[in-house]
């Protein structure tokens, strides 16, 4: 499908790719939605940004003095002066559209009170995690969902084994308490996800649980990925990206993989040669897990996608997610 969407999509040399955020106190999310909707139409960018009381996130396409423009335009908000950027090229345009959307959460946790704006933990740089990393009272938490961390994360790092982030809090309950239960002292606590994001709300959280000595990888995996070399690097596998590029290696280099849109889980070319991969519908991972029905369900939404993109138009199914 991924192969498909690109020959129906633009087909010039290069994109550049902004994954963005920035946790805020947001007055009136409203009031700017027009006005960002505007600024993106008019440099014909594409993607979707999300707005909330809590700040913003998105990610976004476009030729790269456009891309810069906008950039430039959101950092001129008075909430978003901070605003956090990962940078990525694509070989084609990974959207259909622009769409800002105004939501309750700008990353859904859906546990009320958290305020990551004013009460996250601490940064640590790229070029410092791996020091942190490898300290052994350290413990490292991936906060991304399952079928991300099945094809890269860090060495020795903890996984939740989560479905979707809203199931973090739960987990985190249940393995704070065992914590409690062996330490004798508070232990140090880092976190990390694809871009940032997720990592930060999830040290508040863990921060309002009563942990202080709490830290998160600043720009998440992507930024790790581009300014920590190869060979110097604690990254093992692949970086599982919510756009139609799939996922990116070192150097944000983009890797061969699909989406099986069934289950979720990021397919090879190994695995997209079984007889067991139906486009849409079912791959090796959850073939003889999905019933009659299902298939049923999940054919008729790959018939909707592959109309929507006919029609040049994104699909319900087709939603960028928060890093």
């Amino acid at each position: 499908m991924r192969h498909y969407m690109r020959a129906m999509m633009e087909s010039e040399s290069s994109y550049k790719v902004a994954a963005l955020y920035h946790f805020a106190v947001v007055d009136d999310p409203a009031a700017l939605k027009a006005e960002i909707q505007a600024a993106c139409d008019g440099h014909g960018i594409k993607g979707t940004i999300l707005l909330a009381s809590e700040g913003i996130n998105g990610t976004i396409a476009g030729k790269p003095a456009d891309i810069d423009a906008v950039i430039g335009f959101l950092r001129a908000l008075a909430p978003f002066s901070g605003l956090e950027v990962k940078y990525s090229e694509a070989s084609e345009m990974p959207f259909l559209r622009m769409k800002v959307r105004l939501k309750k959460e700008i990353v859904t946790m859906g546990v009320d009170g958290i305020d990551a704006a004013r009460a996250k933990g601490d940064y640590v740089d790229p070029q410092d995690w791996n020091d942190m990393i490898a300290d052994p009272d350290t413990i490292l938490i991936d906060t991304r969902n399952a079928y991300e961390v099945a094809i890269g994360t860090f060495e020795g790092a903890i996984n939740p084994d989560t479905e979707t982030f809203r199931e973090f809090p739960a987990w985190f309950d249940d393995f704070a308490r065992q914590l409690k239960e062996k330490a004798k002292n508070q232990p140090r606590i880092a976190m990390f996800c694809t871009g940032g994001i997720r990592c930060e709300k999830a040290t508040a959280y863990v921060k309002a649980q009563g942990f202080d000595d709490v830290y998160h990888l600043k720009g998440g995996i992507l930024k790790y990925l581009e300014n920590v070399p190869e060979e110097n690097s604690s990254w093992n596998g692949d970086c599982f990206l919510f756009d139609q590029r799939v996922a990116v290696g070192h150097g944000l280099k983009e890797s061969d993989y699909d989406q099986c849109h069934a289950c979720r889980m990021p397919l090879n070319a190994e695995e997209r040669a079984s007889d067991k991969y139906v486009p849409g519908e079912a791959c090796p991972h959850c073939y003889d897990t999905r019933t009659e029905e299902q298939r049923k369900r999940y054919r008729e939404r790959q018939r909707q996608v592959e109309k929507a993109e006919q029609e040049g138009r994104q699909h319900l199914a087709q939603k960028i997610e928060s890093a």
